[in-house]
């Protein structure tokens, strides 16, 4: 059975105005957007539309982000803390989710000194070192980023505002020149068509709001399997 809005409620530890921090993460690129609040009502509002509502303490009134702009928030999942003093708000972001028309608000870098006294780049991002994939999580994020922001004369702006039978046709292509480089067996030709590739299979998923993790969820559940079909065959 599951539990009701108020047993809900009764898990979170709501501050002394009856608030708590709510942080909102893009579900597909998985940045951090934004840090708002929530009290009760906007945490139920936020519960029964599937969008997020919030509660400014500058005007002391409920909010629902996006409803002037236009860039709203589809809640894809809800979760909070182990202490319960913070909300963790997975969504779909339309358009930029900062005031300032950036992609996320956290856009501000704050460059940052190591042990040996010399500053680290503020652009640097805090990932694990040494993996092969990382550039996969990084072009996931810019290509969400210029989703929002749509800055003019980008390539991938001109991807999104054309619609998806561009990008569709795009893919095609691509996919076309990666037969050809193989078919030629040139190594060279090959990476680059099949960067090409990607590139642009990730910026469909994009438009199609499907995360790049949901793909690696499917290789990892297929290679299961696989491993179990074998293991009950030997």
């Amino acid at each position: 059975m599951s539990e009701t809005f108020e047993q809900l409620a009764e898990k979170i530890k709501w501050d002394g105005q009856g608030l708590v921090p709510a942080i909102v993460q893009d579900a597909q690129s998985k940045e951090v957007l934004m840090l708002a609040y929530m009290n009760r009502e906007s945490l139920k509002r936020t519960i029964d539309s599937g969008e997020t509502w919030f509660w400014s303490r500058s005007r002391s009134e409920l909010w629902h982000k996006g409803a002037t702009s236009g860039h709203i928030q589809k809640v894809r999942a809800l979760k909070y803390d182990c202490d319960g003093d913070t909300l963790l708000v997975l969504v779909d972001q339309t358009g930029p989710a900062c005031h300032t028309g950036a992609y996320s608000c956290f856009h501000n870098g704050v460059p940052l000194a190591n042990a040996d006294g010399q500053e680290d780049s503020a652009a640097q991002e805090a990932k694990p070192a040494g993996s092969r994939f990382d550039i996969l999580n990084k072009l996931e994020a810019l290509i969400a980023q210029r989703d929002a922001e749509r800055p003019e004369g980008a390539y991938t702006t001109y991807l999104f505002e054309k619609g998806v039978d561009k990008i569709l046709k795009k893919v095609g292509e691509e996919a076309s020149e990666v037969i050809i480089a193989a078919k030629n067996r040139s190594p060279e030709e090959l990476r680059y068509e099949a960067s090409d590739l990607i590139f642009h299979l990730l910026v469909l998923l994009r438009e199609q709001k499907l995360p790049l993790d949901a793909l690696m969820y499917e290789l990892e559940r297929r290679h299961l399997k696989k491993k179990s079909e074998y293991a009950i065959s030997d």
